[in-house]
């Protein structure tokens, strides 16, 4: 059985790491645009500032590699759009 190599353990923490992080991304970014379609398409007060949370956890997302930035902002616009036509 041949040992394992210094580089190829660190990559194995490196990429432990970074999905751990890209997941939490991409679940808070989830999360903060279904909450913040749920706020557009009810009567719930605070519109703005859930569609500003959800902006920003797709901003992060894209930031960190989670999502792609064209989707991010994609899904950005069409939040937006929706918040538009609620007010």
């Amino acid at each position: 059985m041949p040992k394992k190599k210094r580089s190829a353990l660190k990559r194995i923490r490196q990429t432990r790491r970074r999905t751990t992080i890209k997941t939490l991304a991409k679940s808070s970014s989830r999360t903060a645009v279904r909450t913040a379609r749920e706020a557009v398409t009810g009567t719930a007060e605070g519109i703005a500032d859930a569609v500003r949370r959800a902006a920003s956890a797709l901003d992060k997302a894209a930031k960190r590699g989670a999502i792609h930035k064209n989707a991010a902002r994609r899904s950005r616009s069409r939040l937006m759009k929706r918040a538009a036509k609620k007010s």
